[in-house]
């Protein structure tokens, strides 16, 4: 799940449309949620995760970070040993 600033359409920033490229490249579903709709789901994220930027990203319920933890992830190989693909 990627909560993030727009659509995967429209991605209405930066670090969210490099999100949306890399979940793109390993070419497999995924769900997003546009945070600028809802400032109180917006607001509750930064709170509940201690995280204060977008996009914010979970893999199966778990919070991994935002767009250069997701990004490490991905280099390293560690993304697609979390989500069960080969590299």
């Amino acid at each position: 799940m990627v909560y993030m600033r727009g659509s995967p359409q429209a991605p209405r920033c930066g670090f969210s449309a490099k999100v949306i490229r890399t979940l793109n490249e390993l070419g497999r579903p995924f769900k997003s949620d546009d945070m600028d709709s809802d400032p109180l789901l917006w607001s509750t994220l930064k709170e509940i995760n201690n995280w204060p930027t977008s996009p914010q990203i979970f893999i199966k319920g778990e919070f991994i970070g935002g767009c250069d933890i997701f990004v490490e992830m991905y280099q390293s190989g560690e993304l697609h040993e979390k989500l069960g693909i080969q590299k």
